[in-house]
């Protein structure tokens, strides 16, 4: 389904959206796959790097959020104008840094929840992207979290502590209760914060996707915008890289958000398939840029 050193979250009130989401088929996991989920990475070819992608150190300060919702809900982002106002149509790449609160002791017996190579493609291949980080991830790797936070090339979201769902049913995953919702975001970010994270932003991703007015209404209070997708990679415990490469670039238009996973032992085959995925939305004209970008482009306020 990762953030920097200061705190950029205004808690103030901001709501709207309640469109249901449907995860296509290649993202429907089982109970536990939705417990952790991986890989980020991608290869340009030779010559090909766009400098442009790399944020400018000029932009604003304050990442744009979308306006207030009705009925006090809070606002939700899937995707930028198809049409942009000027330049070439963009496409963000995010990538969810999954892990739950009980996986301690995987991590202590071996197991890998972080992905340090895809990291490294991403800086490589001059990528921008968005980290969608929970706080349990940010606890158990804190020096990378605080690396992704420090990179302007970076940004970090928010995927809540633990990992919970957000409403009923949601693919098995355990419910945060609805009083506890707004503590478990704030939680997230302040274990962002003792990491050290600096390019931190008020979004947050819901896990499993998952949500109703009721989670809506819980965390409008702390100001941020959820951000949800229109991209499904299918990259969580594919085995095919191949296959998650045309998924993404059979479904990327312009203004795309997809989602993607960044944690080695549950989407192994991302950065491979990233490695077709960047040079072939480049030949189609498409710029990478973070979320922050796209809600800009929305009509946000700054």
């Amino acid at each position: 389904m990762i953030v920097p050193t200061r705190t950029l979250i205004p808690l103030r009130p901001a709501p709207r959206g309640r469109k249901a989401l449907r995860l296509t088929a290649g993202c429907v996991l089982s109970a536990l796959a939705l417990t952790t989920l991986a890989a980020c990475g991608a290869e340009p070819a030779p010559g090909n790097r766009d400098r442009t992608e790399r944020p400018k150190a000029s932009a604003s300060p304050r990442p744009a959020t979308l306006a207030p919702g009705p009925a006090g809900l809070t606002p939700v982002f899937k995707n930028a104008p198809r049409t942009p106002a000027s330049g070439s149509p963009t496409v963000a790449l995010t990538f969810d840094a999954d892990m739950t609160a009980d996986q301690g002791p995987r991590a202590a017996a071996g197991e890998r929840f972080d992905n340090p190579a895809l990291v490294s493609t991403l800086r490589r291949l001059k990528v921008p992207a968005t980290f969608f980080m929970t706080g349990r991830w940010a606890e158990e790797y804190p020096a990378q979290a605080k690396d992704i936070g420090r990179d302007p090339l970076f940004e970090v979201a928010n995927h809540s502590y633990s990992h919970h769902a957000f409403t009923d049913r949601c693919y098995g995953l355990p419910t945060v209760p609805a009083s506890r919702m707004r503590a478990d975001v704030e939680r997230a970010f302040a274990a962002f914060r003792k990491a050290g994270v600096e390019h931190q932003v008020p979004y947050f991703r819901f896990p499993g996707g998952c949500y109703d007015k009721r989670a809506l209404r819980a965390i409008a209070p702390g100001g941020v915008t959820a951000v949800q997708w229109d991209v499904v990679s299918g990259d969580a415990f594919a085995t095919d890289a191949d296959a998650v490469a045309r998924q993404v670039l059979d479904g990327v238009r312009p203004g795309s958000v997809v989602v993607m996973h960044c944690t080695r032992s549950a989407a192994p085959t991302t950065e491979r398939a990233l490695r077709t995925i960047v040079p072939k939305l480049r030949e189609r004209g498409f710029r990478f840029v973070r979320v922050s970008e796209q809600i800009r482009a929305a009509g946000a306020r700054g």
